[in-house]
C-alpha cells in the first residue's frame, strides 16, 4: 500500500470526511481491520482564508507547497489538496515535490464523462466559480460547465464559509441550494458538481433532481485507487 498525503484543514470539517472516506474504502477493499496509510498536514484555515480574501494567492501557494514538501519527506507517495478552491495553485503544488498530485478537477471531470454527461452545474466557493482555473480546465477536458448567476453564487459562497466550514448544516440553506439546482436544470444543466468539499455535508448527491457528483468522494476514491494499485486482495474479496 502506498502512503497518501493529505493537505488538509481547509476546512477541517471536510478533511475529517476525507479521512473517513479513504479509510472506509480501504477497509471495503481489503477487509478486516485494514486502514489507509495517510500523512496529513492540516493548515490553519484562518490564515488561508486571509490570503484568499486579500488576493494574496502567492502566500497561499507558498503555504501549500511547504505542506506538500513536508508530506513528501514524511513518506507520502501522492498528494491531495483537500479543497477545490486551493486547486487554483495546484500546478505550483504539483511542481513542489516528485510525488504526483491527484487533481480533483480531473477526477471529477472523468467521472462526469464516464456517465455520458457534459453540462454540469458547478456549486462551489465564489473563488472556484468565478476564477477560470476550474471551468477552463473542465472545458479543456471536453465539458461545458455552468455556474449560478451572481446572486446565487453569493448564496452558495456564504453558506459554505458562514455555515458549513463552521460545522453548521441548515435546512433553509439546503432548500436554497435545491432551488438553485432547479433553476440550472431549467437552463440546460444535465448534472451537478458538489464543487466544494464541504457541500457533501449539506446535499446528498443521490437525492437531487439531476445526477450529482460529489468531488470529495470522487477525490478520495482516486486516492485509494492510487494507494492500492497492484495490491493483492484477500481471496474472499476476489470474485
Amino acid at each position: 500500500m502506498r502512503m497518501i498525503g493529505l493537505i488538509g484543514g481547509m476546512s477541517f470539517e471536510s478533511s475529517a470526511v476525507y479521512y473517513r472516506l479513504i479509510n472506509e474504502a480501504v477497509r471495503a477493499r481489503l477487509g478486516g481491520l485494514a486502514s489507509a496509510e495517510i500523512a496529513l498536514r492540516s493548515v490553519n484555515f484562518a490564515e488561508i482564508v486571509g490570503y484568499q480574501t486579500s488576493g494574496r494567492w502567492d502566500l497561499a501557494e507558498k503555504a501549500l507547497c511547504n505542506a506538500a514538501i513536508g508530506l513528501e519527506k514524511a513518506g507520502a507517495e501522492c498528494m491531495l489538496i483537500c479543497t477545490n478552491t486551493m486547486h487554483l495553485v495546484a500546478d505550483k503544488v504539483a511542481a513542489a515535490t516528485p510525488a504526483p498530485l491527484i487533481h480533483i478537477v480531473d477526477e471529477t471531470a472523468a467521472a462526469i464523462k464516464s456517465a455520458g454527461l457534459r453540462r454540469p452545474l458547478l456549486l462551489a466557493t465564489r473563488y472556484t466559480m468565478e476564477h477560470g482555473f476550474y471551468t477552463e480546465r473542465m472545458q479543456s477536458l471536453g465539458l461545458a460547465p455552468m455556474v449560478p448567476d451572481a446572486a446565487d453564487r453569493q448564496i452558495v459562497h456564504d453558506v459554505i464559509f458562514q455555515e458549513l466550514c463552521a460545522g453548521e448544516v441548515k435546512e433553509t440553506s439546503r432548500t436554497a441550494y435545491l432551488a438553485i439546482i432547479d433553476k440550472a436544470k431549467a437552463a440546460g444543466a444535465d448534472c451537478v458538481i458538489l464543487g466544494c468539499t464541504e457541500i457533501c455535508l449539506l446535499l446528498d448527491p443521490d437525492q437531487l433532481c439531476l445526477p450529482g457528483f460529489d468531488s470529495t468522494r470522487i477525490h478520495c476514491q482516486a486516492a485509494v485507487d492510487f494507494a492500492l494499485a497492484g495490491e493483492i486482495l484477500p481471496i474472499s474479496k476476489v470474485a
